[in-house]
């Protein structure tokens, strides 16, 4: 049977909560094409399921402006590829074989992950937004809500939300291969650099992407 539109309605506005980060009921409307004050009232009903807060900026002129923003609770309702599992197998092998076995692992995850997208990503003569185009989708394909852009004289992955993210804040290593892993595919040319870090506290982790030899 399909979901009640209402909670349809409330399923997208948690989806752009988390991808597009804290906003206010006037750009929830706008995004869904609804008026403002329905947008007001499916987040008081997210409220007070304990899914969204909100904060009060004040602004230039006129009252606060009212920002509307996920809570934890909320983070749980998108996907974590078997956490509980993946967090008894790194701390197995940890134990068993140490650091260094742990870091061999990772490294044999990362060239596996390489090999699984290779078939996948253009050739190696492609411009780099078309490989860009690819690995996010890729990404996207795996839950981690991937999307790519254009900044100035950059390019941008984004990814709104990281379904390993419980074995990552066990083993960070995982987080380095995610960087060997795109570098790889994208090419030695290219430079790959980490900008926002879910476990640094940011809401998404991002990563800058230029040709190599070009500064900022």
């Amino acid at each position: 049977m399909r979901p009640p539109a209402s909670s349809r309605t409330r399923d997208k506005l948690l989806f752009h909560l988390k991808t597009r980060g804290a906003r206010s009921a006037a750009d929830l409307a706008r995004r869904l094409g609804i008026t403002s004050m329905a947008v007001r009232q499916h987040l008081a009903a997210l409220e007070e399921q304990g899914l969204v807060v909100f904060r009060d900026e004040a602004g230039r002129v006129g009252r606060p402006r009212r920002i509307w923003e996920l809570t934890d609770a909320a983070q749980e309702r998108f996907p974590e590829n078997h956490a509980e599992l993946a967090l008894g197998l790194l701390g197995a092998a940890r134990q068993a074989f140490g650091e260094e076995g742990l870091a061999a692992l990772v490294s044999g995850r990362v060239k596996a992950q390489i090999a699984e997208y290779r078939p996948r990503m253009p050739p190696a003569s492609a411009p780099l937004k078309d490989k860009l185009a690819a690995l996010a989708s890729i990404r996207r394909d795996e839950g981690y809500m991937a999307e790519w852009k254009a900044r100035q004289h950059d390019l941008l992955l984004i990814e709104n939300h990281c379904p390993i993210c419980v074995a990552a804040t066990a083993c960070v290593g995982l987080c380095a291969g995610e960087l060997e892993l795109f570098r790889a595919l994208l090419g030695p040319r290219v430079s790959v650099e980490r900008e926002e870090y879910l476990l640094d506290g940011d809401r998404r982790c991002t990563y800058v992407i230029r040709p190599r030899g070009r500064g900022r």
